[in-house]
């Protein structure tokens, strides 16, 4: 929860001086006892700063100007007290760049039967205001996120922390940098994409790194922090005791493990980056048996480390999942669950039963993990470099979850979501690597065909925690598509709206 503490969301009351000075500072008292009610129950993560009335075009877009350069300042919610007319919103709402939030609800609870006046009708206008207000905004093509609701619900609550947490998710994404070490595997498409346009649409930059300029940071690694990071792996997981041993070719497996982890944490901390991808072709040096340079083994263990820690990954140079695992970290901080990159593996058909294997060759994330992951080395016979691979070995916690990933479809970003039953799985004593097994929703066969059918990536990024609402606000404040299948979805009805959406696209080109 401390990532949230850097950020606040700006309050902003719609009001007008139409009803006289007395009117305006009853809008104010109201709105002051409304943000701090709000902060004070314990169901926001990020603070709500009230920052006044605002009663003309001026203020408003004053306003609006200042929550743009203020970096602390992660998205605006507005509310009109009374009649706020929307013709003083447009220049504002013209020059407004973060997250805005639509609250539509109202001070009191109930109409006070017996006692309501003309004055308290003029004053608490929130059902006239608020669609004057929504009614701009929809005219200007303005994205946002309407909640309705009394402001001391919890369930209206709720909705403002989800969309909270996606602004958080959403300012993070604005400066984060991701280093794919290697490039990405040859002639995959799915993994590949527009990084320039992943840059304008939703902020992060790729960048990439040669294994030839991260040879310097191994080399710069000292033994005696290997060593200290060896023993917290033993302290922290499960393992045999003879993989204590020092003699043995497992135990260098382990300390050269540590050792690229710290070598992959000192390039990321220097670059300043937020996450990673790995190929399993370009590993640096080949030579590295001879030469004691480079890493001898896909850097797994690091991978399932640096991502428990909020780092991006993705495998195999896919950047879009590395960058989109960081933003769902982000938004799952303080929630029940955990999260992790995954790769749809293999089928298992059984009927009603029927799921999906997710694992990959090492890089699942601890945070999914049913028990105390255990510590392994075992042989891996994939990639530039064969040989006895550490790795933490684990099944991921039963429950309902959703699954989300990018694809680049050439004229536009599609965000594809998927509601997920996580089950009970076998032992796999051949295959020791971390996995999950699920059941994609509505079933197996409308799920997996759905998630096909609009061309989603063997790789996608999981959270118990985190629901459809929140892909659904990161795709409104993105301005990409998204599509989700879930327990009602049938394939004819999700056929008719990729139709939709592919006419919706070709008309609104500005929207790609």
């Amino acid at each position: 929860m401390a990532l949230f503490d850097n950020y606040e969301i700006w309050w902003i009351t719609g009001a007008q001086l139409l009803y006289g000075g007395d009117a305006v500072v009853a809008v104010d008292a109201h709105s002051k006892e409304m943000v701090d009610g709000l902060n004070n129950s314990g169901n926001l993560p990020v603070k709500v700063v009230y920052k006044g009335t605002a009663n003309s075009s001026r203020e408003v877009e004053t306003l609006m100007k200042a929550a743009n350069n203020d970096n602390r300042c992660i998205g605006i919610i507005t509310w009109m007290h009374t009649f706020s007319p929307a013709k003083m919103w447009i220049h504002g709402l013209q020059q407004l760049r973060k997250p805005l939030l639509h609250l539509h609800t109202q001070y009191n609870a109930e109409i006070p039967w017996d006692t309501m006046d003309m004055d308290f009708m003029n004053l608490n206008q929130s059902a006239h205001g608020d669609r004057e207000f929504a009614h701009i905004c929809t005219r200007m093509r303005i994205r946002r996120k309407v909640v309705t609701g009394y402001w001391k619900d919890e369930e209206t609550q709720k909705h403002i922390a989800v969309w909270q947490r996606v602004c958080a998710a959403w300012a993070d994404a604005q400066d984060m940098l991701i280093i794919r070490f290697g490039d990405q595997m040859n002639n995959v498409a799915v993994t590949d994409g527009d990084k320039v346009e992943a840059e304008v649409r939703m902020g992060y930059h790729v960048d990439y790194m040669p294994f030839s300029s991260v040879m310097p940071y191994f080399d710069a690694i000292k033994d005696e922090d290997v060593d200290a990071l060896v023993a917290t792996y033993f302290k922290e997981y499960d393992h045999d005791a003879s993989l204590e041993d020092k003699s043995t070719e497992a135990y260098r497996k382990v300390w050269n493990s540590a050792k690229a982890e710290l070598t992959l944490r000192a390039v990321l901390t220097d670059k300043g980056a937020k996450g990673f991808t790995t190929n399993f072709d370009d590993l640096g040096d080949a030579n590295v048996d001879v030469t004691g340079r480079g890493f001898d083994q896909i850097p797994g263990l690091a991978s399932q480390r640096l991502m428990a820690e909020g780092y991006g990954f993705g495998a195999e140079g896919d950047w879009k999942s590395a960058a989109l695992y960081r933003s769902l970290w982000v938004m799952n901080q303080g929630l029940e669950g955990g999260c992790s990159f995954l790769e749809d593996y293999t089928l298992n058909f059984d009927g009603k039963n029927s799921s999906i294997l997710q694992a990959h060759m090492l890089e699942v994330c601890p945070l999914i993990a049913e028990q105390r992951p255990r510590l392994e080395v075992h042989f891996l016979g994939i990639g530039i470099r064969k040989s006895q691979t550490a790795r933490l070995v684990f099944t991921s916690k039963p429950g309902t979850g959703v699954t989300a990933t990018v694809v680049d479809l050439g004229n536009r970003f599609r965000l594809i979501v998927n509601d997920v039953e996580c089950i009970k799985s076998k032992p796999l004593p051949k295959l020791p690597v971390a996995s999950a097994l699920w059941i994609p929703m509505p079933n197996f066969e409308v799920g997996a065909t759905a998630w096909m059918l609009a061309g989603g990536t063997h790789h996608s990024c999981f959270a118990y925690g985190v629901t459809p609402e929140y892909w659904e606000d990161y795709a409104e404040i993105a301005g990409i598509e998204m599509v989700h299948i879930e327990k009602n979805t049938t394939l004819e009805n999700f056929r008719r709206d990729l139709r939709l959406g592919e006419v919706y696209y070709m008309l609104n080109k500005s929207l790609c």
